[in-house]
C-alpha cells in the first residue's frame, strides 16, 4: 500500500471510531386503548357477537375449517411479518397463532411501497396438509406455501408464472385440484379495470399448476355496464353445482361480492339471479356508523351444515374517511332456490348479530373487537405477533432485554426507501390512546426516538425525544405528503431535559393530540387537534391501515 493510501485508509479507521455509536432506545411498555362511538351505541347481547371480528389493518381475509378448528388469514402487504394465521372455535374469538412469513429467506420486499407486497392470500387444506396461495406484487408475483401445522413453520414460496394476482386453490371431490386468480383478458383491455377470472390444473406433489387455463369470467357479471377489478375468486360445491365467487367494483365504496355457478368445474359458469350477494353501495352516506365497501368474502360451513361468510369492509369516521384501513367481518349466508344471498337490496350491515350455533370459543387473550385495552410489558421471551416491521426482514436492530424493548437507532427515516426502526401493532380504532415509557440519551443533531403513527411512509406524525441544534427537545414531526421531507416538518417543540420521558398519542376520529410527560409528572399537551385525515386511505392512498408503535432514528 502506498503511503498516501495508508494514511487515508488510517484516517477512515480514526474517524469511524471517533463516531458516536447510534443511541439505542429502551421501551419499558406500550399501553393501547380504544373505544369508537359505536362501541356504546351497538351493544352485542349474551347471545350476539360484535362486527367486525378483526378490527384494524385486516384486509382480503380468507377461512378454512378441519373438523372443528377454522384458521383465518390476512394480507399484509409489505410488512414483516406477514400473513397472520389466525384461529378460531366459534367464529367469533380468534387468536393469531403465528404468521405464514416469519424469516427473511422467503420474501425480499426490497423497498417497494407499503401497498405493495403481499395481497390476498388464499388458505386451504387437503390430505393433512394446509397450502397458502398469494401474491407478492414487485417482488416475486404469484406463489403456494405449504405447512403440516398452520402455525407455522410455512415452507418458502413455490413460484408460479401465473400472469395476475390473487390465486386460491380448489381440491373437488374427485382429486384433482385447480388454482384460479385474477388476470388479464384474452386480448386488449376494454376499458380500464377490465379483468378475468381463469383456472387451470394444479398438482399438490409439485405444489405447480400445469396444463391449459380456462377463462371463468370476462369482465363481470354485466360486461356491458364495464365492470371493474373482477378478483379474489373462491370455488365451492353444493348440492351439485360449483359456484364461483368473486370480488367486483373495486375496493372502495363500490366493491360487492358476486356469485355464478356451472355444473362443471371449469364451465361455463352463469351468474346469479340476485347479483350482487354483498355490497353496501347506494347506501343513504349519512346513515348512522356506516360500513363501507363491503366485499372480497370467503365462504365456510359448520359442522352443523350453516354456512357463514367473512369479508373486508370499512368504517368511515366521516364521509369516507378512514384511518384503520379494511377490517374482516362475519355474517351469515342464507340459500334460496340453489343461491347464496348475504346482504338484502339496501341492508345495512349490522354491527351485533346472533352468534354462530357453536360451542363457544375461549376469549382472545388479545382482544380483536369492540372496546378493549392492551398492555405490551416486553417481559417474555419474543415479541406478540402482531407487531410488525416496514419492509426489510432484518431484525437486527431491536430485541427484549432487561424486561424492555430495545431499538437501536438507525439512520433511516420512515419516509426513506429502507428499513426504519419502526415496530407498529395495528390502530384498530379511530378513537384511541397510544402511549409508552422511553428511556433515550440523543448524542447529536438529528438523533431522536419515540412513538410513531404510520399510515404510509409519506403520510405519518412521529412524537419524539429528539437532540436538535438547540438542544434536546420534546418534538412532533408530520409529514403529509411526498413533497415534505422524508422525516416530515416540525409542526411543534418543547425543551426537554433528561432521558426517561413518556409519550402519548390520541386520536378523535378525524383530529389528534399529542402530549408527554415526565417519569413520574403530570401530562403536557405539546400539540392538540392536529390533522388526523392524513392517515386516512382517502387521503395517503393505498390499501393499508394506521400502525402506531416505537421509533428511533440516528442523525446522519
Amino acid at each position: 500500500m502506498r503511503g498516501g493510501a495508508f494514511a487515508t485508509a488510517a484516517l477512515a479507521l480514526l474517524l469511524t471510531a471517533a463516531a458516536p455509536a447510534a443511541p439505542v432506545a429502551r421501551f419499558a411498555w406500550f399501553d393501547y386503548r380504544g373505544e369508537d362511538p359505536v362501541d356504546r351505541a351497538a351493544k352485542a347481547g349474551p347471545g350476539d357477537y360484535r362486527n367486525p371480528i378483526l378490527q384494524g389493518f385486516y384486509p382480503d381475509p380468507s377461512i378454512e375449517r378441519v373438523g372443528s378448528d377454522y384458521y383465518l388469514v390476512n394480507s399484509t402487504f409489505s410488512y414483516f411479518p406477514g400473513l397472520p394465521i389466525f384461529h378460531s372455535r366459534d367464529l367469533v374469538s380468534w387468536t393469531q397463532i403465528g404468521n405464514a412469513i416469519d424469516r427473511p429467506s422467503q420474501f425480499n420486499f426490497k423497498q417497494i411501497g407499503l401497498s405493495r407486497g403481499i395481497f390476498a392470500p388464499d388458505i386451504s387444506h387437503h390430505a393433512g396438509t394446509f397450502y397458502l396461495a398469494g401474491t407478492c406484487v414487485d417482488c416475486g408475483g404469484n406463489f403456494v406455501m405449504t405447512a403440516k401445522d398452520p402455525a407455522g413453520p410455512w415452507s418458502d414460496p413455490h413460484w408460479n408464472e401465473i400472469d395476475g394476482i390473487d390465486p386460491s386453490i380448489f381440491f373437488d371431490a374427485d382429486g384433482s385440484a385447480w388454482i384460479l386468480n385474477n388476470g388479464p383478458p384474452i386480448g386488449k383491455p376494454e376499458y380500464d379495470g377490465h379483468r378475468a377470472i381463469w383456472i387451470q390444473r394444479f398438482d399438490p406433489k409439485t405444489v405447480k399448476p400445469f396444463g391449459e387455463r380456462t377463462l371463468l369470467v370476462n369482465g363481470g357479471v354485466h360486461f356491458a355496464d364495464k365492470p371493474i377489478w373482477a378478483e379474489g375468486p373462491h370455488i365451492f360445491t353444493r348440492d351439485g353445482w360449483y359456484y364461483l365467487m368473486t370480488a367486483e367494483g373495486g375496493t372502495a365504496e363500490n366493491h360487492s361480492e358476486v356469485i355464478y355457478r356451472s355444473r362443471s368445474v371449469t364451465g361455463p359458469y352463469m351468474p346469479g339471479p340476485n347479483n350482487p350477494i354483498l355490497t353496501q353501495r347506494g347506501l343513504n352516506p349519512g346513515r348512522p356508523f356506516p360500513i363501507t365497501s363491503a366485499g372480497h368474502a370467503d365462504f365456510v360451513t359448520t359442522p352443523g351444515g350453516d354456512w357463514w361468510t367473512i369479508f373486508l369492509a370499512t368504517r368511515p369516521y366521516k364521509d369516507d374517511f378512514y384511518n384503520i384501513g379494511r377490517e374482516t367481518f362475519l355474517l351469515p349466508v342464507r340459500w334460496k332456490d340453489g343461491w347464496p344471498e348475504v346482504t338484502a337490496p339496501d341492508a345495512t350491515i349490522s354491527y351485533a348479530l346472533t352468534r354462530p350455533a357453536l360451542p363457544r370459543g375461549k376469549a382472545a387473550a388479545v382482544p380483536n373487537s369492540g372496546a378493549f385495552h392492551v398492555r405490551d410489558d416486553f417481559t417474555g421471551p419474543k415479541l406478540a405477533p402482531y407487531w410488525m416491521q416496514i419492509r426489510a426482514t432484518e431484525t437486527g436492530w431491536r430485541n427484549l432485554s432487561g424486561g424492555a424493548l430495545a431499538i437501536d437507532a438507525r439512520p433511516v427515516a420512515i419516509g426513506g426507501a429502507g428499513q426504519a426502526a419502526f415496530l407498529g401493532r395495528r390502530l384498530q380504532h379511530h378513537w384511541a390512546t397510544a402511549e409508552t415509557a422511553m428511556d433515550f440519551a440523543p448524542r447529536r443533531a438529528g438523533d431522536r426516538a419515540g412513538i410513531a403513527v404510520v399510515q404510509d411512509t409519506a403520510y405519518f406524525y412521529t412524537l419524539t425525544l429528539a437532540r436538535t441544534g438547540a438542544g434536546t427537545v420534546i418534538a412532533l414531526e408530520k409529514r403529509s405528503g411526498p413533497k415534505d421531507p422524508v422525516d416530515g416538518v416540525t409542526v411543534a417543540s418543547a425543551p426537554y431535559t433528561g432521558a426517561t420521558v413518556r409519550l402519548r398519542i390520541v386520536l378523535r376520529g378525524e383530529v389528534c393530540d399529542f402530549l408527554y410527560a415526565r417519569a413520574d409528572g403530570s401530562w403536557q399537551v405539546l400539540a392538540k387537534d392536529q390533522d388526523a385525515t392524513i392517515l386516512s386511505t382517502r387521503t395517503a392512498g393505498g390499501f393499508i391501515g394506521a400502525m402506531v408503535g416505537p421509533f428511533a432514528r440516528a442523525g446522519e
